[in-house]
């Protein structure tokens, strides 16, 4: 908190007191404020990097606080000792800009990602978060982590469902792989737990259905397996595993509108009550949580 307050310039009261009320939230496994997904760096005592001069369009002033990783051979090479610098985000203080990156089947090398995260960083990204899908996940994950001073977030059933259909699907992959991102030092997940089976029906008069990739993937496995969202069902035991290790939830808007004609729909206020629901739960937990959202949306909506 103290680390967040003298980045935004506050008094670590008020980064006290908005994390008390649930307004902020600040992103950091355990494992990444450690370093090296927790273990010693092999490498030896922690390096040196210089801040990356920004070009004329990017706020100076921003861009002097990243602590961007500088060096290509390190990049490149060995596990860097590098450690998250904590960020908060919440309404009372600068707002965040977040970068996604990921592997694909068609190009899924663990270097390239990297040398995103490292273009992202110099430009200012405040948060990541590794959208991969094909490839070696963990390891891409693992060296996103290691050599990210920023939080780097996640959506674990990506990863889940590498190998087998979203039918097949059980309570015990579910689990491991939350543990297993958490114990790899991931800040933040994006949990679908809000999009209930009862609000299925809801999204029958849309213009563009469920745009959300895990929306859609846990929408298949209610329909065939005629029972609730497994996220929900286990939202308890996920929290568990996020308290241990301080990860923070992003609660996903898996219905959230894909176009204006959409939004604001019964099925979107549906999910945003129950997320509603469960960031209450979450904090009852012990865990942080912010919410996603909110899709397309026309202006005259927007408050």
């Amino acid at each position: 908190m103290r680390r967040v307050a003298e980045r935004e310039c506050a008094s670590p009261e008020l980064i006290r007191d908005e994390v008390a009320r649930g307004r902020l939230v600040i992103p950091a496994n355990v494992r990444h404020l450690a370093g090296s997904g927790g273990h010693t760096p092999a490498t030896g005592p922690e390096r040196s990097y210089p801040v990356a001069v920004a070009p004329y369009w990017v706020n100076q002033t921003v861009a002097q606080r990243r602590g961007a990783i500088h060096d290509t051979q390190v990049l490149r090479g060995e596990r860097a000792p590098k450690r998250l610098d904590p960020t908060g985000i919440g309404r009372m203080i600068t707002t965040k800009i977040n970068a996604n990156i990921g592997a694909s089947p068609v190009s899924s090398s663990t270097a390239e990602e990297v040398e995103k995260l490292r273009w992202a960083q110099q430009y200012g990204a405040d948060t990541l978060m590794d959208l991969s899908t094909g490839g070696d996940l963990a390891a891409c994950r693992q060296a996103i982590i290691d050599h990210a001073t920023i939080p780097i977030g996640t959506v674990p059933i990506y990863s889940m469902i590498v190998g087998r259909r979203i039918e097949d699907l059980t309570y015990d992959v579910i689990l491991a792989e939350v543990e297993r991102q958490a114990r790899q030092g991931v800040d933040y997940f994006t949990i679908h737990a809000g999009v209930l089976r009862e609000h299925l029906p809801l999204v029958g008069p849309r213009v563009t259905g469920i745009v959300s990739r895990g929306g859609s993937l846990l929408a298949k496995w209610m329909l065939h397996h005629g029972r609730q969202n497994p996220m929900y069902e286990l939202f308890d035991e996920i929290s568990a595993i996020m308290r241990e290790y301080d990860v923070t939830y992003s609660l996903g808007d898996g219905l959230r509108p894909g176009c204006l004609a959409d939004a604001s729909d019964a099925a979107q206020l549906a999910e945003l009550r129950t997320l509603g629901d469960l960031v209450q739960r979450a904090r009852a937990a012990g865990v942080q949580a912010m919410v996603e959202g909110p899709g397309h949306v026309p202006l005259d909506q927007v408050a």
